[in-house]
Formats: structure tokens, sequence, C-alpha cells
């Protein structure tokens, strides 16, 4: 028995082209790659780098932030010094289970943020944390 190879133009063609697929891909990749820094929120801050692992979120933490001229935010919203554990009780409806994060830029006083993270615990606050950027081999 002889098999006919050639294809008939009246056959269904059984290939995908998978062109457009791909197409569509890198288009959906490139726009992700440029939204995607800019859906950080929050204050800008030069956060310095660190080896440790991330810590795992289960869910919604308060992020207290001390930029570079000192001013401190918790969330977006700017806060006076005195006025920190009064709002942070408010926010977090006065559960001091509620994970803080503390992001400190890399050029201000050590003593400072060390300062806050004390207030807080002092507080009653047991899961309060420093964030910083992941460290990258230079």
């Amino acid at each position: 028995m002889a098999f006919n190879l050639k294809r008939s133009s009246r056959e269904p063609m059984n290939e995908i082209n998978v062109t457009p697929f791909v197409d569509v891909m890198l288009v959906l990749l490139i726009i992700f790659m440029v939204t995607a820094p800019l859906l950080t929120v929050g204050v800008q801050v030069d956060l310095p780098e660190s080896s440790a692992d991330s810590l795992p979120e289960e869910q919604e933490p308060l992020t207290l932030t001390i930029n570079s001229k000192g001013e401190i935010f918790i969330q977006e919203s700017k806060v006076e010094f005195d006025k920190i554990i009064a709002k942070i009780l408010a926010v977090s409806k006065n559960r001091t289970d509620t994970r803080i994060y503390v992001r400190g830029d890399k050029t201000i006083n050590y003593g400072r943020v060390l300062e806050i993270m004390g207030m807080l615990s002092g507080s009653g606050f047991t899961k309060v944390a420093l964030i910083s950027e992941p460290y990258k081999e230079r």
C-alpha cells in the first residue's frame, strides 16, 4: 500500500499557527513590565539592601515610613512624631497584633528608626519589622 503524503487543498489544516499568540504575549509582557513599577504606592524612600528572606504575608500590614527629610508617614498620610501611637492604634482598631513594617531611608539616622520601633514595642505592638531592598550582587 502506498500512502500519498501530499495534502490536497480541500483538507483542513491541522497545524496551529502560534505567531499571533506569541505576538500578543510579547505585547502583554511589555505592558506589564512598564506598568508594574508604577503600581507601587507610598512615599518614595531609598531603602537599604539586605540578604534576609522575605516575611510571609497573611494580612495587609501597616507601613510606617521615615523619608530622607525625617518626615514620618503611616501608609501615605503624614503624622507628627508624638501622635504616631495614637494614629496607629486608630488605624489598627486597637489590635496590637497588627503587623507593622518600618521603612527608613538609608540616609537618616539609624537611632531615629530604633526610637520609633521602641515606641511601637513599648505600646504593645509585637509584630514590628524593618523593610529593606533585596541584596544585589555588585
